[in-house]
């Protein structure tokens, strides 16, 4: 597949646009790095001063350096242990932000009937959030232990699984294709890191955001530039 430049920092390969956004049914994001402006991990390690080990292993994961997620996540999440809840309730308030364009994406979405699915390997903290600030049908993602207000440094396993890592994401997508009746190539999935890819491979329409190299080949749209919104130029 040849990449076509359809305007500057907007890429799309394997089809021709536009697409009518009336063909998808569903669109699932990615949160960290996608739907909001931070890694969320990072930036709960920052209050033990460890931003810089932690970080360092969530790039190479989200490059694909680290195949296995489940491994790389609880390394870091066992580097976690002491935080307190109330230094995450300050990276909610003062450095989580929406990425631009998310909003008008998911009202656009949803004014088209659509169902917006939000499925991460970050946290319940923030990712539950995130899904009643945008008014988010579905959401998953992993839960942090927390004693006394205190993190232990471990997950939770929660009734689907332990961890939401790239073949959960997928196994969600397809779960909720079924229980929307609706095909797997009636859904959009966007993302921008290694463990998106599986969700990515399964959907109708893939989405790189600002992403890793190894994601940005391979899909059918990399949105290089600007905002989330900048998908609406391809779907009408």
């Amino acid at each position: 597949m040849n990449p076509t430049e359809l305007s500057p920092g907007l890429v799309t390969q394997g089809f021709t646009p536009p697409l009518a956004l009336a063909r998808f049914k569903l669109i699932a994001f990615d949160m960290d790095s996608t739907l909001i402006n931070i890694e969320c991990i990072d930036e709960i390690a920052d209050a033990v001063g460890l931003k810089a080990e932690v970080a360092a292993i969530t790039e190479a994961t989200m490059r694909g350096e680290i195949a296995d997620f489940k491994t790389s996540l609880r390394r870091r999440v066992a580097l976690l242990r002491g935080v307190s809840v109330a230094s995450m309730e300050r990276v909610y308030a003062e450095r989580l932000q929406l990425n631009p364009g998310a909003t008008e994406l998911v009202a656009a979405c949803k004014k088209a009937g659509m169902k917006v699915l939000l499925v991460s390997g970050g946290f319940t903290f923030f990712a539950d959030r995130v899904a009643a600030r945008l008014g988010i049908d579905y959401a998953k993602s992993n839960q942090l232990e927390a004693l006394d207000g205190v993190l232990t440094g471990r997950l939770l396993d929660q009734p689907w699984g332990d961890i939401c890592d790239g073949e959960e994401k997928r196994k969600t997508l397809l779960e909720t294709c079924a229980l929307l009746g609706i095909e797997p190539s009636q859904a959009i999935a966007v993302g921008d890191g290694a463990n998106d890819l599986p969700m990515m491979g399964a959907a109708g329409l893939s989405v790189a955001y600002h992403a890793k190299p190894k994601v940005r080949e391979k899909a059918m749209v990399a949105i290089n530039s600007g905002g989330l919104d900048r998908l609406l130029e391809v779907l009408q």
